[in-house]
């Protein structure tokens, strides 16, 4: 199955076909180097969402315990 791109007003549009079932109504979109043209279904991300960062303890804990040296120490 192919579909051709057509222009639309001052946008480029690529059908879906009915074949397939979309899962999202919004999708990011991305062009890979090699022309390749990939749409993923958008979803938030929750590492922007004020309600899930107050209610998620995000530290890191070290893995190793014991005294933090150079650069990983906070500076107040």
């Amino acid at each position: 199955m192919s579909v051709k791109i057509r222009k639309v007003g001052n946008s480029n549009t690529l059908t879906v076909p009915n074949d397939i079932k979309p899962i999202a109504h919004e999708f990011d979109v991305f062009q890979g180097r090699d022309g390749v043209i990939v749409y993923v279904p958008k979803h938030d991300n929750p590492f922007h969402n004020e309600a899930f960062i107050k209610s998620h303890d995000l530290k890191q804990q070290e893995e190793f315990g014991g005294k933090l040296v150079g650069r990983e120490i906070p500076k107040d």
